[in-house]
């Protein structure tokens, strides 16, 4: 990498600082791009080898990555594209663009985003997000969603052989699984982004946009559908009905060894073999089924786009380094050693050796994400998806409880 000590001596002769400041015939000028990125989204190596690579491939162009923590970042990203200049590139949350696209200071990439970044091809669950009233703000950089992680030991003893091809399948199985003392399937019943996905794939939404009205649709015959399947599977168990999948951490209660099964993403295979190191070869993969064989369920996906401020200092060159990272050859890279989804599904096979990540890119295919409102960040801050979940595993009125949750929703994104 090169030497990151930029400015020109005051005390160097005239000659040699005008050169080294690229200000005579021939002198190269540097232009230095400033990057955030979120801690843990890429590993040191990876973050090494691509600034060396792009910045061997551009002689006048340095990267400057500034990691950042998660807590806090909404504050500190709208500051820094509401402010003087700077940073150039900045990788947020897929389902966060909408916040910082409502400020007005957003760079459009649409244009780019047709002409130069195959955006046909995207991945729903991260495009959509991205794209605010027809234009496209957030460039897709990886994705990441639920599976089912099961116990290969536990599907043999219950004589279940292979994944399932659908959800009425899967119910089935979970119905054999659950037995002996082994629960069919662990679910917290408060794991409303799994809820999401049946609601999805029911055809119904967790709110809809009419006419720039955002309105809470729990209550729509679709939704209650998939509430009904999620009551269902979730009774094949022993998950709690008023705790969400945090707590307790269903990754160590799947750990004990007598669970067939969990609905996560594959990062909780590390906590679960950290405290079952037995189970590393016992562990099975398969992407959610969905009603239709052959079509996945849909899945909330999670994960970051790039975003680039009205106010970067260098937004040529920001993008440049936008299109490098979500590029095949740096998207391959970055899949490979983080485990991450491509932000293209005709990527998906560039993790096929890798059995979780391969069943996690083939539901992302059929992903989706959060209602796109400034708002819904608000809206998770104080649920009301969760207690409308609980009631209904508790055996209140569905539609009662759906109608009190989705008035709750459109309150808030009125706001």
């Amino acid at each position: 990498m090169k030497n990151r000590h930029l400015a020109c001596p005051l005390a160097a002769a005239a000659a040699l600082a005008l050169a080294g400041c690229g200000l005579l015939p021939g002198g190269g000028q540097t232009r230095t791009v400033d990057i955030w990125l979120m801690r843990d989204s890429v590993s040191e190596d990876f973050l090494n080898r691509f600034t060396e690579a792009y910045e061997n491939e551009h002689d006048d162009v340095e990267l400057n990555v500034t990691i950042q923590d998660w807590t806090g970042i909404g504050k500190k990203v709208t500051e820094a594209i509401q402010g003087g200049g700077g940073p150039d590139l900045i990788e947020v949350g897929n389902t966060q663009v909408a916040q910082y696209a409502d400020t007005d200071k957003l760079f459009d990439l649409t244009l780019e985003s047709v002409r130069d970044l195959g955006s046909e091809d995207w991945l729903p669950g991260l495009a959509e997000p991205g794209s605010i009233g027809g234009s496209q703000y957030g460039i897709p950089w990886y994705a990441a969603n639920r599976i089912v992680i099961y116990n290969k030991d536990l599907f043999a003893q219950a004589g279940v052989e292979g994944p399932p091809a659908t959800r009425a399948e899967w119910l089935e199985a979970t119905e054999k699984l659950n037995r002996q003392g082994s629960q069919g399937i662990y679910l917290a019943g408060q794991d409303w982004y799994t809820l999401a996905g049946f609601i999805w794939d029911e055809g119904g939404e967790l709110a809809v946009d009419k006419g720039g009205q955002w309105t809470g649709a729990l209550d729509s015959p679709a939704a209650l559908r998939g509430m009904q399947f999620y009551k269902d599977l979730q009774s094949l168990g022993s998950g709690p009905k008023n705790a969400d999948e945090q707590n307790p951490p269903q990754a160590e209660v799947f750990a004990r060894g007598d669970v067939a099964q969990i609905v996560a993403t594959p990062s909780a295979v590390a906590a679960v073999l950290k405290a079952n190191p037995g189970l590393k070869d016992k562990l099975g993969y398969f992407t959610i089924p969905g009603k239709k064989a052959g079509t996945p369920c849909a899945v909330f996906t999670g994960g970051s786009d790039l975003i680039i401020p009205e106010n970067a200092p260098d937004r040529g060159a920001a993008l440049d380094v936008a299109k490098a990272l979500a590029g095949e050859k740096w998207q391959t890279e970055l899949a490979r050693a983080m485990g991450y989804v491509p932000n293209k599904k005709s990527l998906a096979s560039v993790v096929s050796g890798q059995e979780a990540t391969a069943a996690m890119a083939a539901g992302a295919a059929n992903g989706r994400a959060t209602p796109n409102s400034p708002q819904w960040a608000d809206v998770e801050a104080d649920n009301p998806i969760k207690p409308f979940m609980t009631a209904v595993l508790e055996g209140k009125d569905a539609t009662k409880a759906a109608r009190t949750a989705s008035a709750a929703i459109t309150d808030t994104l009125s706001e």
